[in-house]
């Protein structure tokens, strides 16, 4: 209830308030701006001031509304709790540290090549040196009378003290006598000694070589005199003209220091960095030395807060220009595990498509397991990088002239050096640059993209797909500890009555399949299909286009491809398609290729991210020596087989069938809606030859290319409703009257 007393205060308070603002202003008052600013900063903790009010309800951390007094200032940090780290321990815990062996010292690879090239260089030096040895003893010999006449000369100005002459001179310009008098006195002093040392050098010569000419045996003689002579020559030698030249012309590459760095992230123009040194602040943070890294230098550090990877990326040919270095001897790089402003910068010694590769092992000799990694390319620092044939599906793009085709090649140049993989290359482009694989090893190929060369590669894509069924069947019925993983093992490979070797397909150029206006459906669909199983069954798909774009690589394939190999392209599109999705967005650009790097690729495969490569130049005497090699061991291996021996490959019997008829021969009018495993069973009874081992999931592929999708089909099954994916009968006669023209179906 409320009291009477309180309206009386109320009234008593209003009066109290209007009464002091009715006083006159006094009009003006002198502040001491020093004990202002102390008592702002002081009225931010009301504990600080005597007459703060130290209830419990007014704590530090409460705001001037809360404590009573609106005028009270609280500063917004200190309204906050503190922001608490890890601490040492924690922060020990999740230190990076530094190896402290380098990589390529724990590398027994990396070390026999550093050791191979530092002995190649000094063998090379040594033999080119004693091979122009006379050649450099007769120039010496040569150059002796010279060196004898400034050996003599440089000896009587040393007695007569001529260094000394120009100041003498001066004192005499200057006419001061009592100077010249004094240096004259020095410079006596000096020519006696230096005589008195001469003739005794003098005579001692002479006595030397007057005791090797009698006492000494003839080689001692000749040797004395030998060496005398060269003495003479080197000092006759002319400095425009060397005696010894050098055998070995290094690169004389600049080593790059702090200065450099951020001199040429300067020249950027990135408005972040250009700002912090502008207030002399250096706007790259260096988080380690600048050390040496393989054939080249690495700087590492974060850039200005709102500066990324990519921004400096984008800027590869100013920074090149701003560190005076080619273009290819300079690479900006992202670190996965880092936030995106942490720049790694690699200086090569040399242009990376110009810097001398290391012998690839497999060049003249040596097999491959295409379980295992092997070697096909370089990164910039000169490593070996490795990959995995098996379990992939891969994609190569690039835009013409650029090394595309060289590197498919290669790749399978490498599946041919395992005598158990079968390979189906296909040149589309037609220039045979795929033959030295195919002629020599492959069980079907082709080249050229003629209506025969379609319809060849359409009868082997449909026996491979029938061989994938086949082989998800086989792997299916294996035991558990034959095959754990339900996918095919080197070990499963090597049984040759299972019948899961590797296979590969190359195909270059395969935006000519797949945009046929007759077979490119049903090739896409089977590619998309190989890709997404093969791999388990030991089907290897490698595709290469010089135009990545969704129609020549269908996302069905690009976005399920595990190995992309993406060299020079012009545009973000073309970049996406093969690196992956937002590849572009995070740095990974294959457009700050140049012209002038043929073969040098993003990698995406390996179970790591994106690196750049250098892949093995093989050209093409090199290519038919090794598919020779191949095609040596197939033959020992018994595996050789189909277009390598001279074999045309099985006639299509599916070809002489019709899908669509079949499926309405075992699939009667009342019967509209059919569940898939139903109608593949039936057309196993009709045609076994053609349909046997077919599944629900074959049936849908090898009806897209028709234009027909299978659907959702409820069937009730002891009293319950069962849904599964079925065909509907009317789609199959809409599809056949469409094809033949409208003509009755059904």
């Amino acid at each position: 209830m409320k009291h009477p007393d309180d309206d009386n205060e109320l009234f008593d308070r209003l009066e109290a308030e209007l009464a002091a603002d009715s006083r006159p202003d006094s009009g003006g008052e002198v502040v001491d701006l020093d004990k202002a600013r102390s008592a702002r900063s002081e009225s931010a903790d009301p504990s600080a001031r005597p007459d703060a009010d130290r209830s419990a309800d007014s704590g530090p951390g409460r705001s001037g509304a809360e404590s009573g007094d609106p005028t009270a200032r609280v500063m917004v940090d200190q309204s906050a709790p503190a922001a608490t780290g890890p601490g040492y321990l924690g922060r020990l815990a999740s230190a990076r540290r530094r190896a402290v062996v380098p990589e390529w010292l724990r590398s027994t690879a990396e070390l026999r090549t550093a050791a191979a090239w530092v002995a190649r260089h000094y063998a090379h030096s040594l033999g080119y040196h004693a091979l122009r040895s006379p050649v450099y003893a007769a120039r010496l010999t040569l150059q002796a009378p010279t060196g004898a006449a400034r050996f003599v000369g440089g000896t009587v100005r040393w007695v007569a003290d001529r260094e000394g002459e120009p100041v003498r001179l001066a004192a005499v310009r200057r006419e001061d006598a009592a100077e010249y008098l004094k240096l004259s006195r020095q410079r006596d002093g000096r020519v006696r000694l230096r005589t008195l040392v001469a003739v005794l050098a003098l005579f001692i010569g002479l006595g030397s070589a007057l005791a090797i000419y009698v006492l000494a045996p003839d080689w001692l003689q000749a040797l004395s005199v030998g060496a005398v002579v060269m003495a003479l020559g080197a000092a006759g030698r002319k400095a425009d003209a060397p005696v010894i030249h050098r055998a070995v012309e290094l690169p004389t590459a600049v080593k790059l220091t702090s200065d450099i760095v951020l001199r040429a992230l300067g020249s950027l123009g990135i408005p972040a960095i250009n700002q912090a040194q502008s207030k002399g602040r250096d706007g790259f943070e260096f988080t380690a030395p600048i050390t040496r890294d393989g054939p080249g230098w690495r700087a590492e550090g974060d850039l200005p807060f709102g500066v990324t990877v990519t921004d400096i990326i984008e800027r590869r040919e100013r920074l090149a220009s701003g560190l005076r270095r080619p273009l290819g001897c300079v690479w900006p790089e992202a670190v996965p595990n880092e936030h995106t402003g942490h720049l790694v910068l690699w200086v090569g010694d040399q242009d990376m498509s110009k810097a001398k590769k290391p012998a690839w092992p497999l060049l003249k000799s040596g097999s491959v397991d295409l379980f295992k990694p092997v070697a096909f390319g370089t990164d910039q620092r000169g490593r070996w990088v490795e990959i995995t044939l098996m379990y992939i599906a891969a994609v190569i793009g690039a835009i013409p002239r650029m090394g595309k085709t060289f590197l498919l090649r290669l790749l399978l140049l490498i599946a041919a050096l395992d005598p158990r993989a079968e390979l189906h290359t296909y040149d589309l482009k037609g220039t045979g640059d795929l033959d030295p694989v195919g002629s020599a090893v492959s069980h079907c190929h082709r080249a050229g993209d003629e209506e025969e060369d379609i319809e060849y590669a359409v009868r082997d894509l449909r026996a491979l797909r029938e061989e994938l069924r086949r082989r998800a069947k086989m792997i299916r019925s294996l035991p558990r500890d034959v095959c754990p993983e339900s996918k095919v093992t080197s070990e499963l490979a090597n049984k040759a009555s299972l019948g899961l070797h590797p296979i590969v397909v190359g195909v270059d150029e395969c935006q000519v399949w797949f945009e046929h206006d007759k077979y490119g459906k049903e090739l896409e669909e089977i590619c998309t299909d190989l890709v997404k199983r093969g791999p388990a069954t030991g089907i290897v798909l490698l595709l290469a286009t010089q135009r990545p774009d969704a129609k020549a690589l269908p996302t069905g394939i690009s976005a399920n491809a595990s190995a992309r190999f993406c060299l020079k392209v012009m545009g973000q599109l073309e970049n996406d398609m093969v690196l992956g999705t937002s590849a572009y967005k995070r740095g990974v650009r294959a457009t700050m290729f140049s012209w002038g790097d043929k073969g040098i690729h993003y990698f995406v495969g390996e179970g790591s991210d994106a690196r750049i490569v250098g892949s093995v130049y093989v050209d093409a005497p090199a290519a038919e020596a090794i598919g020779a090699r191949a095609r040596k061991a197939r033959e020992m291996a018994g595996t050789l087989s189909g277009y390598a021996l001279g074999e045309e490959p099985e006639p299509d019997t599916s070809s002489a069938y019709d899908l669509l008829r079949d499926i309405l021969a075992v699939v009667p009018a009342d019967e509209p809606k059919v569940w898939s495993e139903t109608v593949v069973a039936r057309l196993a009874e009709l045609r076994p030859e053609v349909y046997d081992g077919w599944d629900p999931e074959g049936l849908a592929a090898a009806l897209k290319p028709h234009g027909v999708s299978t659907i959702q089909v409820g069937r009730r099954v002891k009293g319950k409703v069962v849904n599964r994916r079925g065909i509907d009968r009317s789609h199959i006669v809409a599809a056949i009257a469409e094809r033949d023209g409208n003509r009755d179906a059904g």
